[in-house]
């Protein structure tokens, strides 16, 4: 994610010392600036450690006065994260360790930022457009999905398209776009406008199947800046937000989340060069990424779509990848499921009932 600064972006930079000042100077930095650190930066700006208000009482019980160099009280092994680490993270280290402020260095120890409790647990609204699409048959599913799209199966009481939202809409999106074509009145009927359910909905209804990708050029009018697409039918913890802050940082025109996927041969396997057996491998679990079915897409790869024609998302990468040069992969450890098969549907209520 971007990084979590105060209010202003130059308000954590007041929180700074030169190794030099007194506690005096801390007492009142701390004080003014009013988050509960300061810290100490040598002349290049690289973080030799902090200071907190526990650190001055714990100082001045020792004796030390007002005009004791602030060298004597720096803690200088403060826990730091880097730039690319995101927001969940990021809580879970504040939380284990009971801190409320860690220092943002990058690899050369630069500071380049400060996460704040109070702000990182406050997700903000984010105006980033999420397409979720909703058209297929689910042919697999059937008979679940004769009188139902498959986006509206129950799992844990409600539709799985509801889960998507609000996992999004915890995110900080509020506007949705859903791509509906087969029932998909019944979607319509259900979300509505999506104000009763707190968000924007609008829809994108295609006459015929586009691919996930194709119906992304039914768009009226087209985003303005980088937005979200999700399979209808995967559930999953992924912070949306996150993906779309990875995306953003790394200035590519797409990027594809991606999942390690463990296949075992159920046999064992006989390695041989020509008619000679070189080697065994029994039972060899054979790793992979897969296409986890969520996006992060800038603007301009819209401009690779035409109008009205099939397209799926890894064609879209492709063509991307052949005019750009680079796509990314965003690596995801998130509890995820493709629910595509009656067994997959089980298996979601399981886990989502949990």
């Amino acid at each position: 994610m971007s990084v979590v600064m105060t209010q202003k972006d130059a308000f954590w930079k007041r929180a700074i010392l030169p190794p030099n000042s007194t506690i005096q100077d801390a007492i009142r930095n701390l004080n003014d600036v009013s988050i509960r650190i300061t810290l100490v930066l040598d002349e290049d700006g690289r973080l030799l450690g902090t200071i907190s208000d526990g650190d001055i009482r714990r100082a001045l019980l020792k004796g030390l006065d007002l005009n004791s160099p602030i060298a004597t009280v720096v803690h200088r092994n403060a826990l730091v994260v880097p730039p690319e680490w995101g927001r969940e993270t990021v809580m879970q280290l504040m939380v284990a360790n009971k801190i409320q402020q860690i220092p943002v260095v990058n690899s050369d120890h630069y500071v380049v930022g400060l996460h704040l409790w109070e702000e990182i647990t406050t997700q903000p609204d984010r105006t980033n457009l999420m397409v979720i699409m909703a058209g297929g048959k689910g042919t697999r599913l059937r008979p679940h999905t004769e009188n139902c799209p498959k986006p509206m199966l129950p799992v844990a009481g409600k539709p799985m398209l509801e889960h998507i939202i609000d996992r999004a809409k915890n995110d900080g999106f509020k506007h949705f776009i859903i791509a509906i074509h087969y029932l998909g009145h019944m979607i319509q009927d259900y979300f509505g406008n999506g104000q009763k359910f707190g968000v924007q909905i609008d829809y994108l209804s295609e006459d015929y199947p586009l691919g996930t990708a194709g119906a992304l050029s039914l768009i009226n009018p087209q985003p303005e800046s980088p937005f979200i697409v999700t399979n209808g039918d995967v559930i999953t913890d992924i912070s949306y937000g996150e993906l779309l802050d990875f995306h953003i940082r790394n200035n590519v025109p797409a990027t594809m989340a991606v999942r390690i996927h463990e296949w075992q041969n159920p046999f064992g396997v006989v390695k041989i060069e020509g008619l000679n057996i070189v080697g065994f491998e029994e039972k060899p679990i054979i790793r992979s990424h897969i296409n986890a079915g969520v996006y992060a897409l800038d603007h301009t790869a819209l401009k690779m779509l035409k109008s009205d024609e099939y397209c799926d998302m890894p064609t879209l990468f492709q063509r991307l990848h052949d005019n750009a040069g680079r796509i990314m992969a965003y690596p995801m450890h998130e509890p995820w499921l493709d629910v595509g098969r009656v067994e997959d549907l089980k298996q979601a209520n399981i886990e989502m009932n949990k």
